[in-house]
């Protein structure tokens, strides 16, 4: 296989975007939403098509799922970008050196970003839209999983693109197999960034082999810390909107640290949990103090293993901790630095967790459920960044430009 003309097209049709305006930028989303809308059988049908090749026991299977409800919403969502002001062009800084010259930094496009994502056909409209608000030109390479609901929805945009006057070769969907990820890592000339949205062995592969620079995203091993000062009914709630609103969501709970000194009180906070058949793997204090008063057949005695895993389903496990200092130890072992929080009503305590957890989103007294480009004001997005460089959390419209300096002079030569 060789892809290397597609490459090349997509980059090709990239130096046009900065030169869309925002109105037609607007129209066009406004479009996709209204045809996404009109198409929902033919979405579905499609994605039906997927979800018949894969085992509904399968973590990834929900996040496969498109129902009529998701596709509305998603829908809403492309809408909510057009609402969201234009990254670009904006002025960052700007001054005059004693020579005369004229310095302005501006925002501009990323260029061409390439998204390798797996069981995810909704990540298709998101990066979509958010990558043409950002003049961004889009290179996806979804997993075989998803292929049908892909393939559906990439030509709806191009049908919007068309009818806008936009080069429909701005996005460009790869063919699902491994060896289009290989050249995709490789196509240094032609792709500027490499976003992975996936598994945490899907990153690490696109990390170690990429030859194109790589943002980290996706990947979320999440805890939060039940401080001995936590409230019961604060926590109960929290922690079981964290882990059973929705599983398979890099943003669900897979770990409750509890201080030691809250451990009697654990079978109230565990409740709802039990409701919702939650699996737990429990340390040996924690197992003791909730054998008897949760599900039997859901309580298991924990492993080092059920440490640091991201479950991606109604499962997690319980870690007690005689102290701060000891739950912050095991969350910097185990964290993927994506989402941790802390239930606390001690505010020294609050504090010391805010600042020394080190993760793209930390939360006091609330859901980690909430990471989220919508949930945070920032339209969708195309991912959560884990790392440090560049961009951080949501990635949303800001995080998909750099700046250039533009300089002007009248004649000035450097002696």
């Amino acid at each position: 296989m060789n892809l290397q003309n597609t490459f090349a097209t997509v980059n090709k049709a990239s130096r046009s975007m900065p030169l869309l305006t925002e109105k037609k930028i607007n129209r066009t989303l406004e479009d996709l939403a209204k045809l996404t809308w009109e198409s929902i059988p033919a979405i579905l049908e499609a994605n039906q098509k997927d979800l018949e090749r894969m085992d509904p026991n399968d973590p990834k299977f929900d996040r496969l799922k498109l129902t009529e409800e998701r596709i509305e919403a998603i829908a809403e969502d492309i809408l909510n970008v057009v609402k969201l002001p234009s990254p670009l062009g904006r002025t960052l800084s700007e001054k005059t050196l004693e020579n005369g010259l004229s310095l302005t930094k501006t925002s501009v496009p990323l260029g061409v970003i390439g998204i390798i994502y797996e069981a995810r056909p909704n990540v298709t409209f998101d990066v979509f839209s958010l990558c043409l608000k950002s003049g961004n030109a889009l290179v996806l390479k979804g997993g075989s999983d998803a292929h049908d609901s892909n393939t559906a929805i990439v030509k709806l945009i191009h049908q919007v693109l068309k009818k806008n006057g936009i080069d429909p070769n701005v996005v460009a969907l790869l063919p699902p197999d491994r060896e289009a990820t290989a050249e995709m890592l490789q196509a240094v000339d032609y792709i500027d960034i490499i976003i992975p949205r996936g598994s945490q062995g899907l990153i690490n592969f696109v990390r170690d082999n990429s030859k194109v620079p790589v943002i980290e995203t996706g990947a979320g091993i999440v805890h939060t810390y039940l401080d001995k000062s936590g409230d019961n009914q604060k926590a109960a709630n929290i922690i079981t909107n964290a882990k059973t609103r929705r599983v398979s969501v890099c943003n669900a709970l897979d770990c409750l640290v509890i201080h030691q000194d809250k451990i009697s009180q654990l079978p109230e906070i565990a409740k709802l949990l039990g409701e919702k058949k939650v699996k737990v793997y429990a340390d040996e204090l924690a197992y003791q103090t909730l054998k008897g008063h949760y599900p039997a057949d859901l309580l298991m005695p924990a492993e080092e293993a059920h440490f640091g895993t991201e479950f991606l389903a109604m499962t997690m496990s319980i870690k007690t901790v005689p102290d701060m200092e000891s739950a912050l130890e095991h969350i910097a072992k185990h964290s993927s630095k994506h989402s941790e929080a802390i239930v606390a009503e001690d505010e020294q305590a609050i504090d010391l967790f805010l600042k020394s957890v080190d993760a793209a989103a930390v939360y006091a007294n609330t859901s980690t459920a909430f990471t989220d480009g919508a949930q945070f004001g920032l339209g969708a997005e195309i991912g959560i960044s884990t790392q440090k460089l560049h961009a951080r959390g949501p990635m949303a419209l800001e995080e998909l430009t750099s700046y250039k300096w533009i300089v002007r002079g009248n004649g000035q030569i450097r002696d």
